[in-house]
């Protein structure tokens, strides 16, 4: 325990540092879908298509999309707890701007990928039919005010490629509304790591980024200046595309394992407040609470962190 303890003072030491008392609660994966439903879920729970390896069982337990009544409850805690100067807290949600259009792929024959804006999907899921509304509410109220995480949080080309080569579990999955699964016989790449590289698909993922940022300002209102790669992989190569669009602000752990394809990665060192050649600030986070991991007192160990 002394031991994590030091290394983590240690990690901490480089970069940026304030005398002030300031906590940002950023949270990932907002308008994504994982698990469409618990039928779904206990549908496959035990089956070939393992659902259950590693971060896979939490995820596809757990993840799903806010409801409005989730959202207005957690407005309301916010707007319970103000600053020293009577300012509310606020809540960082990383948002997923689309989903795969299944139906819309299905009916081509798999032959062209075809995404629908994460608003369509909340007006399918039931309870999430005002949720945009909320989400509007909320960003008027600056208690809720969105970043970017990506268009989607899917690795497009190794999922569209699975699929048009009948790999028989990426189709059974897709029939059922998901990809989140173990998928590492085919490929060293998650299927959720939409930036992870195959190959030098650099110009492609470059189009995804920019329709994702032109999707944020049309939805949430105005420009992302904040981008949080899934999975926390994508190669440099795309800051250009990122700068391009406003975005002066990368995450990153403090040991980036940045893409190079075939399976290589090249490891980047980076530090709170470090900036790169295009002027943009990495944020590194330093606590974390996932309390759908049941190994540990997340609340003990985030407030330790903190």
């Amino acid at each position: 325990m002394i031991r994590k303890k030091i290394i983590r003072e240690l990690a901490n030491l480089p970069g940026w540092r304030t005398h002030r008392k300031i906590l940002v609660i950023e949270s990932d994966d907002w308008g994504s879908i994982r698990m469409p439903s618990k039928e779904v879920f206990d549908r496959f729970v035990n089956s070939e298509v393992d659902i259950t390896a590693g971060d896979n069982l939490r995820f596809n337990s757990y993840d799903s999309l806010a409801s409005s009544e989730d959202l207005s409850g957690l407005f309301e805690v916010l707007d319970s707890v103000t600053d020293l100067n009577k300012k509310s807290a606020v809540f960082t949600p990383v948002c997923i701007m689309a989903n795969p259009d299944f139906e819309k792929i299905k009916s081509n024959d798999f032959s062209e990928y075809f995404y629908e804006p994460f608003t369509d999907t909340l007006n399918r899921y039931k309870g999430c039919e005002n949720s945009y509304v909320m989400w509007k509410e909320g960003i008027e109220k600056h208690l809720f005010v969105p970043e970017f995480h990506g268009r989607e949080h899917l690795n497009v080309k190794l999922w569209m490629n699975l699929l048009r080569n009948k790999d028989h579990k990426t189709n059974l999955a897709f029939e059922n509304g998901f990809w989140g699964f173990n998928n590492s016989q085919h490929s060293h790449i998650s299927y959720q790591a939409a930036f992870d590289l195959l190959d030098n698909e650099i110009n492609e993922q470059a189009e995804i980024i920019s329709d994702g940022l032109r999707l944020f300002k049309k939805l949430i209102g105005f420009n992302a200046s904040y981008f949080v790669a899934p999975n926390g992989l994508f190669q440099n190569k795309l800051l250009p595309t990122l700068e391009k669009h406003g975005v002066r602000f990368i995450y990153s752990d403090k040991i980036q394992r940045m893409p190079l394809g075939h399976g290589k990665y090249r490891y980047v060192i980076n530090y709170l407040g470090k900036k790169n050649r295009y002027n943009q600030t990495y944020l590194t986070r330093n606590c974390f609470f996932e309390p759908s991991d049941k190994s540990k007192d997340w609340v003990d160990s985030c407030l330790s962190d903190i």
